[in-house]
């Protein structure tokens, strides 16, 4: 691993490393910021760990320069780790447009060419990341996941997929139904073909049917999101959940729309949230 960026943050550091993913077959980024309870000269146990999932477009970048995350971090001992949205490279496969290819792996495995070779954000979030995480920083094995739009449907996938692995799970204007709206269907179409039964795999309103773990859901939804209507549509897992008697906690914020705004406004909510979770 090599560190490209080291950065004094609320008595914490900022940092962002490269690697090579052996999942990904690509060299990849990822942001962590190790609060001052990570610190050296503290004599502590292992901190428990937040993974941030972001959106279409995004990189690492955008939640470590624009949530304001690191203050609450700081304030409750826990580190947040975000990474990449995709694998990146110029042997990876990529096509027009901002909702598909690079920037836009929707945190799944793919199974069509030519996205099959290097698309497994599931696999590298869910389990090549984290044993690098545990490996080389002062970590421990409690887990939490949350993320925005794309990587609010990953938060939830991930998390309902994966049983045991997180203590607790929440997101911000997810992509509830991909199978269901245009830019899961576009995705989906690609990275998995046409069968739609397998979509279901990744679909949180098709998960929560039969999830084994009745971990609790926690979305913020704006009001004045610009793609509420059309892409995100939260009726449909708050039905799903309310059918499945999973619990479920939909915050309609109003006036809030699809940006960071509306995240740093509620960031430290979640991640007091998560916290109490990773105590318990």
């Amino acid at each position: 691993m090599e560190r490209i960026e080291h950065r004094a943050c609320f008595g914490g550091w900022q940092d962002v490393w490269r690697h090579e993913s052996t999942t990904l077959g690509c060299t990849m980024n990822f942001g962590i910021y190790l609060p001052p309870q990570a610190s050296a000269g503290n004599s502590v146990q292992k901190l428990p760990v937040l993974y941030w999932l972001s959106g279409l477009t995004c990189t690492e970048q955008n939640f470590i320069t624009k949530a304001g995350a690191q203050r609450y971090a700081a304030e409750h001992g826990v580190i947040i780790v975000a990474p990449d949205t995709s694998p990146r490279g110029d042997d990876v496969a990529d096509a027009e447009g901002y909702d598909i290819g690079k920037g836009a792996g929707f945190y799944l495995n793919a199974t069509e060419a030519p996205w099959a070779s290097h698309y497994r954000m599931h696999d590298y979030v869910v389990h090549e990341l984290p044993a690098l995480i545990e490996a080389h920083f002062p970590a421990s094995d409690a887990r939490s996941i949350f993320g925005h739009s794309m990587g609010g449907h990953g938060a939830l996938v991930l998390a309902l997929r994966n049983p045991g692995r997180y203590r607790s799970v929440s997101a911000f204007s997810p992509i509830v139904a991909p199978s269901q709206v245009p830019w899961g269907e576009k995705a989906f179409s690609a990275y998995l073909g046409a069968d739609r039964e397998t979509w279901k795999a990744w679909d949180a309103c098709e998960l929560i049917a039969t999830a084994s773990e009745r971990l609790p859901l926690l979305i913020d939804q704006g009001g004045a999101d610009e793609f509420l209507d059309k892409q995100l549509q939260p009726e449909r897992l708050q039905a799903a959940a309310d059918a499945a008697g999973h619990p479920f906690t939909l915050r309609r914020q109003p006036g809030y729309d699809h940006s960071y705004y509306f995240i740093a406004s509620f960031i430290g909510e979640h991640i007091a949230h998560h916290a109490a979770a990773l105590r318990a």
